[in-house]
């Protein structure tokens, strides 16, 4: 069976259309959405089909979104129709299959049964075997100056099939449509679509095939690569070595003012920092992300939009947040960290709470109730007080009677009634 029969069975085909549907996205130039696929694919499959089979088909320009990076510059995105979108995926599902096995160990990005988790074991390792100099290693703009011909030529090498070869080489040049101006692209593969993560990885399979073949110790994950040596001078010689490498072999250019020679304490990987304990070295969530995660937070906090809303779509605005951002951190040493942060977080949610509540007799009224249901003891006339105050929100939530009241088992627990799910409480959820 030919590789593009294999792309068009109706298997992988049923699951690049899954895929893609989970995946949900927005649409395309077309303006067709993802819920409409299924009907799109009945009206049109057997012509898209025909036209694939006798390299006809034409992708259609993806349309140019721009989304905010950690160092305040904007990340170019390119989003195909979500018919491009299916058939790029069951390409993709192919290619993997071909190319995953013969990848690197040290690779590590958009991979079956590899994360960031995985690099981050691996790149702890090699500082923990004594290779404590790193080599940062920043590719500029790498999306954007793959080399078409290069890269397809690395494509021959496994896949054999003139069909898929013209497929791919389509997506590649389907162009990009901006402020309505289509503007045609000899370079790059656009951040996006399915078909571009598998892409990056076949052409930067040549790099990683070349550091091992020089005994390297490094960790690649997509355009990111850290190489671990011994000494600084080893890794001034490794720096210039593999920028020339890459720049005479895969066309790509190396920044000269981010890549650098680094000790572990003032390196950057995925988010990640590092520190060196009694136990040898960890990893730690670095300062900008953690203030990230506050700004998120603030922003669904907002007192004037909280308050309006019920609070188990608050409560199921910050789980989410929470829960996704400890997941993908919960590798690196945050203990501290996040008993701060909750406390922090559980004392703005008292602050709505309480604007919730309005009327000082509403207020006096469930704290009374709180404080039956808890069996706090306290005090008819602390309540009152509390209840009555001309203080402001946030200095009467920063009071005993609140905190006890409204504590974390409370906040914690779900109420069936109201519909509310339990505020997630970040050092819990991290400890388990």
């Amino acid at each position: 069976m030919e590789l593009m029969e294999k792309i068009l069975s109706r298997e992988n085909m049923l699951s690049a259309l899954k895929s893609v549907k989970r995946n949900k996205g927005a649409a395309g130039i077309d303006k067709i959405t993802v819920d409409e696929l299924d009907e799109y694919f009945k009206k049109n499959w057997t012509e898209i089909k025909t036209d694939i089979l006798e390299k006809k088909y034409k992708p259609q320009p993806v349309r140019r979104v721009y989304i905010p990076k950690s160092n305040g510059k904007m990340r170019p995105l390119g989003i195909p129709t979500v018919a491009d979108r299916v058939i790029q995926q069951a390409v993709a599902q192919e290619l993997v299959r071909i190319f995953d096995t013969s990848f690197s160990n040290y690779s590590h990005g958009f991979r079956p049964h590899r994360s960031c988790h995985t690099a981050m074991e691996q790149v702890l390792q090699n500082l923990n075997d004594g290779y404590e100099w790193v080599v940062d290693l920043d590719i500029e703009k790498y999306f954007d100056t793959v080399n078409h011909d290069k890269l397809i030529s690395i494509l021959r090498e496994k896949v054999n099939d003139a069909k898929t070869l013209h497929l791919v080489r389509g997506f590649l040049r389907a162009g990009v449509m901006e402020n309505g101006v289509i503007c045609q692209n000899d370079e790059g593969v656009p951040q996006g679509g399915p078909l571009s993560p598998v892409l990056s990885n076949i052409y930067l399979d040549k790099l990683d095939k070349e550091l091992e073949s020089r005994g390297l110790r490094f960790v690649r994950y997509a355009d990111d690569v850290n190489i671990f040596v011994k000494s600084k001078m080893a890794a001034d010689r490794v720096m210039k070595s593999v920028t020339s490498w890459l720049e005479r072999k895969l066309f790509l250019k190396v920044s000269a003012t981010k890549t650098k020679v680094v000790r572990p304490m003032k390196s950057e990987f995925l988010g990640f920092g590092f520190w060196k304990g009694k136990k040898g070295w960890k990893c730690k969530p670095l300062n900008d992300r953690k203030k990230r995660l506050y700004k998120k937070c603030k922003e669904i906090l907002v007192r004037k939009r909280a308050a309006a809303r019920p609070l188990s779509v608050t409560f199921n605005k910050l789980n989410q947040v929470i829960r996704g951002w400890i997941n993908y951190y919960r590798i690196g040493s945050m203990k501290g960290f996040l008993d701060e942060f909750g406390q922090w977080l559980r004392h703005k949610v008292r602050v709505i709470i309480i604007k919730q509540w309005k009327r000082p007799k509403t207020v006096y009224r469930n704290l009374m109730k709180l404080n039956r249901m808890c069996k706090c003891n306290m005090s008819d006339e602390d309540i009152y007080k509390v209840a009555n105050s001309r203080l402001g929100l946030y200095r009467r939530c920063s009071m005993d009677v609140v905190n006890y009241l409204l504590s974390p088992k409370v906040l914690e627990k779900a109420n069936k009634k109201e519909g509310r799910p339990a505020l997630v409480n970040p050092l819990n959820y991290y400890l388990s």
